[in-house]
């Protein structure tokens, strides 16, 4: 399971180079959506490292999970870390890194992402990119498409997301305070969760 892992670091790393745009982004708010998410992945990456049990997919998920809830704050973490521990939940031995395995776990991180942020796409939230993302996994969608082809086209339906979030007032989070002045900008949370699946895309194109 080692390609997962490999996968899950790429991304983080992804991630991390793109702090100071995040933090930008999240001006309507706290202004450190990019420090929490850099601190949450540069403390998975160092848990990768130390750990001599992640075997699984569901270890590695786990471990992500809780390395989230331990290590960042703000709106966001509590709710990647919900998301990678109903991943490892949604696991069996035999989910693989294909097309339905993403499906499988995308769709229980999604579900108890809604749950625990008691929120729905048209919030201008990471639900805006991370709901038509998933929608492009599932089986109506991707027919026949590889996992290279269909994280392209979640790539493409992402940044729709994404762009859709300036058109739409905060709902939720610190932005809801400013109310129709957060039209105009977009999301934080829909942007990393957009970073994550653009570096998906380009791990796959190694």
């Amino acid at each position: 399971m080692s390609r997962l892992k490999d996968t899950i670091a790429y991304i983080a790393n992804g991630v991390i180079r793109q702090r100071d745009l995040l933090d930008r982004l999240d001006a309507i708010g706290d202004g450190d959506h990019g420090t929490n998410m850099a601190r949450g992945f540069n403390a998975m990456l160092e848990a990768f490292e130390e750990s001599d049990d992640l075997e699984t997919p569901a270890q590695i998920f786990k471990l992500v999970g809780n390395t989230f809830s331990e290590t960042i704050g703000g709106a966001s973490g509590p709710l990647y870390a919900t998301a990678f521990l109903a991943a490892a939940k949604a696991c069996s031995d035999d989910t693989k890194f294909n097309v339905t395995g993403v499906e499988k776990v995308l769709g229980a991180a999604v579900k108890a992402i809604k749950r625990r942020g008691r929120s729905d796409v048209g919030e201008k939230t990471m639900l805006d990119v991370l709901v038509p993302v998933y929608e492009t996994f599932l089986p109506e969608n991707a027919g026949d498409k590889t996992l290279y082809r269909c994280v392209e086209a979640a790539v493409k339906r992402g940044k729709e997301g994404l762009d859709y979030t300036k058109t739409i007032a905060a709902k939720k989070g610190r932005a809801v305070y400013i109310g129709e002045r957060s039209i105009g900008h977009e999301d934080p949370g829909a942007m990393s969760s957009l970073i994550m699946v653009r570096e998906l895309f380009n791990f796959l194109k190694i």
